[in-house]
This record gives structure tokens, C-alpha cells and sequence, in this order.
């Protein structure tokens, strides 16, 4: 039988989200119990012991120090407790009296253990091993630039006569007509990097992280996953599967429906009897216990520990959880998705009978299904606890996590949208060409504009004017309109062709005044018979 310790309330740090948060949270946990379990004589066998703690005296004082800690669950049992001292055994953190340690085993007995001389705390690694790819997430200029400007083909717009009066004329107001250019359709595969890269970047905001390169491996996300868990979804929002292969087993189902129903169960063929009900459950409980991977995966482990840090900011929690459910491959989603449904309907269930004699059913639950939905590879870590925690949090909030999140969703869509949008292009000399799309622009100095306004420009229009003096087809009239109008909208290209008003002259050489020849007749006088015969009538 244990022997009752007096409890002193310890103040246990928050180890909220960041790098190697579940080494943190080891060490924390070994330090606490190094610096507050009490210590003092014990006898064994007619020798005495200074300094020692028996193996009940130290699930005692633990077990409480887990229930009151924030970073944990209150609903740690004392069977986790005594699971995280025999990892405590085999990893040195404490020792039998006899200094033995790592094989031995650790029991709820009176069996006498000590603290080693050292602190056996765990060291952080120097160097991440997700350094190697850094994810470069989107932005509006990367797909303009990289995905169009190499894909759709074009050449370079030469501004002529024509063109320039075009524009010039849409400046002043007169818009001439127009017609919508579709840009190329985004591949697969660029539709599937942007899900992954905004999908990360919406979740590493989430966590107020500056890189997830310590937590994530970007190369094992597969934004195949993400998509199909976003679209392929029936009307309760559960993902449908299109490898039938992946399906959960039919009398899985089946135990799963008769339970969520109980005692109505419209499928139920064969007779109850007592205890009918334990039994379904134990059913279930084993087939997911014995999965080869949990379903929220290996590789994600260190993600949702990570999320377990926001659980005191519960709107930020659940949206955390929301997208790092959307990672996951659909037919652990699905999985995930109708056992916490069944878990929800159960603990509604104010008809069905208690599960189990020992503990209340939503314990039961808790501890059931906590190792097949979150583990990590190594056995040294607080899987178990971290994983009670989530998994109570999962079954008060599994509809609002286990949903599309809608607002990432209508983000990314938009983004496509925009990277889809057509083009406004107007007929004339270019009408043939196909232009790459355009930069966003950004803000730029004084001086910088002010040089590329000067220099960026005076080339092309310095062969514009060159080609409108040299056009012989058109005519004078129209040719002094012309450089009119160019005089007006760029006076110091115009002045630097014609600096002065005789250099201009030359292009329109005065007409001469000099008055035709007229026929000899016209200079000579009246007959005289007719001015005569005129005034003789007069």
C-alpha cells in the first residue's frame, strides 16, 4: 500500500508551441520531479536507505504533479503515471537503491529508488533534420514571373506610329475596342504547389512560428492529400475514398454503427446479452490498436505536439488543428474522422450502460484510442500523455476540427483565380503577339523614377518621331497634326530633333510666290469696235 506524501504545489512552466517542444517538455517534467519529490530514510531488509523514495511514493507524488500541470491532461491516470516512471527507469532518470537502472522494471510496489548524482536531461539537437528544403511560400509576383513568362510564348512589342496614336488616344479618353485574351491554364502540378505552400504558410502563422523547418518535413507533405481531403467529401463532411481497398473493414462498420446507435440498432441481427456492448467496443478498440501507424502518423508527431501548446488559446488551437488534420493521407482522415464520431455519440448516449467497473466511460475512451491516434516512433517521450490530452480535446471540439476550413479555402481559390484571369488586349499593330503577363508594381524613389522617365523612354520614342518624318505616305496635313501632338505630350524629345524652328522648316519648304504665266491675249486691251459700238449706245 502507498504511502500518502504531502503534496506541495509546484509551477509548472507553459511550453507553448516551437522548436523540439516534446524534448522540452521532458525535460521540464524530469526537472520538476528531480527538484520537488520529497526524499528521506527508508529501511529495507534491516539496512537503512537515506535520501530514497519507494516506487508508490513516487506514482503518488507524480501522478498529482501531472494532473495539475497545464501542459497535460487532468485526466492522467495513474496507470500513464506508472508508464512514464518505467521510462524514467530505462532512460536513468531515476535508479533502484542498488543503482540498477534500464532493464530493470518499474512496479507499484514498495520497492526503494533514488536519483543518480547527474542530471539526465535530454540535449537538443545543434542542427534540425528538416534544414535541407525550406518552403518558399507564394506570392503574387512568383507564379506572374516563373509560371507564364516561361510557359506562354511572346515577343517583344514594337511601339509604332500606329500603336503610340492608340494609346495616346485611350490617354485622352477615347477607348477604342478590346477583346478578352485567356491566359494558359495552371498545371497540376502548379496547382498542387500552391495548396502545399499556402496551406503551410496559413499553419505556421497559426502557431506564431517563424519556419516550421524545426517541426515538419517539407517533402513528406503531399498536397495530393490536401486537395482530395478539401473536395472529395460527402454531405456530413467525411472524406470519401477512391481506393475502396483503404475502407475500413465492413464488420468494423458495422460494430462501429451498432454501438453509435445503441440500443437502437436497426442492423442488429443477432440476439444481445449482457454485457453485448463491452464486448462491441473492445472490438473496435482492438482493430485500431493494432494499426502499424497511427492515424495522425509518425512524421506528424512533433506538428500536433506542437499544436498542444495553443490548447490555452482555444480559437487559434482548433484552427491549428483544422489545417494539420488536412495533411493527413485521406484514409487516416476518414479513419480519424468516423471514430471520433462514434467517440461523440457515445458519450452523448445517456442509454448506453457504463463500459467498464474500474473507470468512467469518456476515461475509458480516452485511453482506448489515445496510442492509435498520436505516437511518436521513439518510446522515450511523452507520447502517451501529450496523446490523452489531444485526444480529450478531440472529442469536444472533433466538429469544428475535423471541418474544411472554409477561409483557406475561399484564399486559395482567389489566388488561382487571379492567376487565371484573362487579359484586355486592343486590335492593332501587336494584335498577333502575345504578351507576358505583368508585374505588380511596387513603390519606387523620386530619383529612380525620374531617371527611368528620362532615359527608360527616350529610345522608343525617338524612332516613333524619326518614323513619322520619315513617312512619305502621309499626308502634310496630317504629318504637322502628328508632330503637333507629339510636341504637346513629350516636348523635350521634340526639342532635341528640332532645337530650332529652322530645323523644322525643312520638312515643309515654303511654295513659291512667284505668279503663273498667263496667256498673251489676257494682257492686251478690249477691241476698240466694241468699246466704240458700247459707248455709242450709251
Amino acid at each position: 500500500m502507498s504511502t500518502l506524501l504531502s503534496w506541495r504545489p509546484m509551477e509548472p512552466r507553459l511550453v507553448g508551441p516551437g522548436p523540439y517542444r516534446a524534448t522540452r517538455l521532458w525535460n521540464e517534467t524530469i526537472e520538476l520531479f528531480r527538484g520537488g519529490m520529497p526524499l528521506r530514510k527508508h529501511r529495507c531488509r534491516f539496512k537503512s536507505y537515506e535520501r530514497c523514495f519507494t516506487a508508490s511514493e513516487a506514482v503518488d507524488w507524480l501522478h498529482r504533479l501531472l494532473q495539475h500541470n497545464q501542459n497535460f491532461s487532468p485526466e492522467v491516470t495513474r496507470t500513464q503515471t506508472v508508464q512514464l516512471l518505467k521510462k524514467f527507469l530505462r532512460n536513468h532518470v531515476i535508479e533502484d537503491i542498488k543503482g540498477r537502472w534500464g532493464k530493470e522494471d518499474f512496479e507499484d510496489n514498495g520497492h526503494l529508488y533514488r536519483f543518480p548524482p547527474f542530471s539526465p536531461l535530454k540535449p537538443y539537437p545543434k542542427r534540425s533534420p528538416y534544414r535541407k528544403e525550406v518552403v518558399k511560400f507564394p506570392n503574387w509576383n512568383d507564379f506572374e514571373r516563373d509560371t507564364f513568362r516561361e510557359q506562354i510564348p511572346g515577343k517583344p512589342l514594337m511601339l509604332n506610329s500606329e500603336m503610340w496614336f492608340k494609346r495616346h488616344s485611350i490617354a485622352i479618353g477615347e477607348v477604342p475596342t478590346c477583346k478578352l485574351i485567356h491566359r494558359r491554364q495552371l498545371t497540376e502540378s502548379n496547382l498542387e504547389d500552391i495548396w502545399r505552400s499556402m496551406t503551410l504558410s496559413h499553419l505556421q502563422k497559426t502557431l506564431g512560428l517563424d519556419s516550421l523547418n524545426d517541426m515538419l518535413d517539407i517533402k513528406l507533405v503531399n498536397p495530393k492529400h490536401i486537395i482530395q481531403n478539401v473536395y472529395n467529401v460527402n454531405k456530413q463532411g467525411v472524406v470519401i475514398l477512391e481506393d475502396k481497398s483503404k475502407e475500413l473493414p465492413h464488420w468494423v462498420l458495422s460494430a462501429m454503427k451498432c454501438l453509435a446507435s445503441w440500443p437502437r440498432c436497426p442492423d442488429l441481427k443477432q440476439p444481445t446479452y449482457s454485457g453485448f456492448e463491452r464486448d462491441v467496443f473492445r472490438t473496435i478498440a482492438d482493430y485500431y490498436g493494432h494499426m502499424k501507424e497511427p492515424l495522425l502518423t509518425f512524421q506528424f508527431f512533433d506538428l500536433f505536439v506542437n499544436v498542444l501548446g495553443l490548447l490555452q488559446k482555444e480559437k487559434l488551437a482548433i484552427e491549428a488543428l483544422r489545417v494539420c488534420c488536412l495533411l493527413l493521407p485521406p484514409a487516416n482522415r476518414r479513419k480519424l474522422q468516423l471514430l471520433m464520431t462514434l467517440l461523440a455519440r457515445i458519450g452523448s448516449n445517456k442509454d448506453l450502460p457504463p463500459l467498464s467497473d474500474t473507470v468512467g466511460t469518456r476515461t475509458l475512451m480516452v485511453q482506448s484510442f489515445s496510442r492509435c491516434i498520436l505516437c511518436s516512433k521513439d518510446d522515450v517521450d511523452l507520447d502517451e500523455l501529450l496523446a490523452a490530452k489531444l485526444v480529450s480535446f478531440l472529442m469536444d471540439k472533433s466538429q469544428e476540427i475535423l471541418s474544411v476550413p472554409c477561409a483557406l479555402k475561399a484564399k486559395i481559390e482567389e489566388h488561382v483565380a487571379h492567376l487565371q484571369r484573362v487579359q484586355i488586349k486592343y486590335p492593332g499593330a501587336d494584335a498577333d503577339s502575345t504578351l507576358p503577363a505583368p508585374s505588380f508594381c511596387h513603390q519606387i524613389s523620386a530619383d529612380e523614377f525620374e531617371h527611368q522617365r528620362t532615359n527608360g523612354s527616350q529610345e522608343p520614342l525617338v524612332g516613333l518621331l524619326e518614323e513619322i518624318v520619315m513617312n512619305r505616305e502621309m499626308s502634310i496635313k496630317e504629318k504637322k497634326k502628328k508632330l503637333k501632338q507629339f510636341q504637346k505630350s513629350y516636348p523635350e524629345v521634340y526639342k532635341e530633333r528640332f532645337p530650332t524652328p529652322e530645323s523644322e522648316a525643312v520638312l515643309f519648304p515654303e511654295k513659291s510666290k512667284q505668279r503663273p504665266m498667263l496667256l498673251g491675249w489676257a494682257f492686251k486691251k478690249p477691241f476698240q469696235p466694241f468699246q466704240r459700238t458700247r459707248s455709242l449706245r450709251m
